[in-house]
């Protein structure tokens, strides 16, 4: 029987009851104390069945009591979300301890945190990364026993699209990758992974390219000098000659270009972690890297559309690379006579430096790739632009060095749009 049902019915039962009552003591003339009687009778049975309720919420494991009418269709129906309930706190438990020992098994650590910032759980590797404690550090702050401040900025921000890589300073020189996710009802998954082999392998790289370029300076220069003054000499050379030597000549333009992009990139990456305190006034820098390059290209069409004049914390001469970068791609790979156009406005909560041409366009497979270092989408039309391969690179690290995100959105034979979009 249904709740509602059991429910009518008892309801009906307590008329009949008021009307036998009310009949029967009409008849023996004593009408209202025999329903009087006839109340208190239902109300000590209402009073028994609810002692009896009690009794079982208090321990649900056992069988409901025996009822007939309403109370035995509420029993019924308090046991059914009894068991109900019972069964998916068994699931949520079942998939949590499998959460946890998967969690457990992993090499990275891996902490629960509540949406209040206190230590549900956390596995072995987060105790012998963090020098965490489990159980004993249950329901404590995890700020309170991780104290590095960078961790609490990233902490407290809650923007987790980026990792967080932390060189700690110790017995040992360790460097930590933390990365949070959000799930339920605010609570967070703390992941930490030692990185410090692959940072270390990361500086080696650095380290490489930056010593070599420094050192294959030196001999480009002589033989650079060499070749201008052989050039500057042209009229006494030979015929078969002078064309060979201005190739070299060319040549050796474009790997000096080369070195200086590979020691301004090896110089980005080194000073990324910096805090910017400059207010760079971008749309005065679009005004006067437009006019340097009017001046420069006077054949080029270049348009600048300035809406807003806010500045942003950042490095001048890095972000004037970036977008002179950013103009100089647009000038390669689109015709002449087609018009570039750089916007900088301001956008819901964002500020949007744009560069916009008209040129060939890139088709989507290569979007992910183009920041890469040397990524050529055409090796052959690449080469005959002269360009190096790091511009793009160069762009992707002065964004990430400003807490900006560059976007690219480019069609095949319509062209392409490169935007800075930095935080308001």
């Amino acid at each position: 029987m249904s709740p509602q049902a059991a429910w009518l019915a008892e309801l009906r039962r307590l008329l009949a009851l008021v009307a036998v009552a009310l009949t029967v003591g009409w008849l023996i003339g004593w009408p209202w104390l025999l329903l009087s009687a006839a109340l208190l009778a239902l109300t000590v049975r209402w009073a028994w069945q609810m002692r009896r309720l009690l009794r079982w919420l208090q321990d649900p494991s056992q069988e409901p009591p025996e009822a007939l009418g309403f109370w035995g269709a509420l029993y019924d129906r308090l046991y059914q979300l009894q068991r109900k309930a019972s069964a998916r706190e068994t699931e949520l438990r079942s998939r949590l301890d499998y959460l946890q020992d998967s969690l457990s098994s992993m090499h990275d650590g891996a902490v629960m945190v509540s949406a209040g910032g206190a230590i549900e759980w956390s596995n072995e590797a987060a105790q012998r990364l963090l020098g965490l404690r489990y159980p004993a550090d249950r329901g404590q702050a995890l700020l309170n026993l991780v104290r590095l401040p960078a961790f609490h900025r990233y902490y407290i921000a809650g923007a987790f699209e980026d990792p967080l890589q932390l060189r700690m300073q110790g017995d040992r020189e360790q460097t930590l990758q933390f990365a949070i996710t959000l799930f339920g009802n605010g609570d967070r998954l703390v992941f930490v992974r030692d990185i410090t082999k692959e940072a270390h392998l990361e500086q080696m790289r650095r380290d490489f390219v930056g010593n070599v370029s420094h050192e294959l300076r030196t001999p480009l220069t002589v033989i650079k000098g060499y070749l201008e003054m052989i050039l500057a000499n042209a009229q006494q050379l030979e015929p078969r000659f002078q064309r060979p030597l201005e190739q070299m000549s060319q040549q050796t333009d474009r790997m000096e270009n080369l070195l200086k992009d590979l020691l301004w990139l090896s110089r980005l990456e080194s000073v990324r972690t910096q805090t910017r305190r400059e207010q760079v006034d971008i749309a005065a820098l679009l005004e006067e890297l437009v006019d340097e390059l009017r001046t420069l290209y006077p054949e080029r069409a270049l348009t600048l559309q300035s809406d807003t004049r806010v500045k942003i914390p950042g490095d001048y001469r890095e972000l004037h690379s970036a977008v002179s970068n950013l103009i100089l791609n647009a000038f390669k790979y689109s015709k002449d006579d087609s018009l570039v156009t750089v916007s900088w406005r301001q956008q819901g909560g964002e500020l949007l430096l744009s560069v916009q041409d008209q040129g060939i366009g890139i088709d989507a497979v290569h979007i992910p790739r183009l920041t890469e270092r040397f990524y050529r989408v055409d090796d052959s039309r690449s080469s005959a632009t002269g360009g190096t391969g790091l511009g793009l690179a160069i762009v992707k690290h002065v964004a990430a060095g400003h807490r900006a995100e560059l976007r690219i959105a480019s069609l095949p034979g319509k062209g392409s749009t490169f935007t800075l979009a930095f935080r308001g």
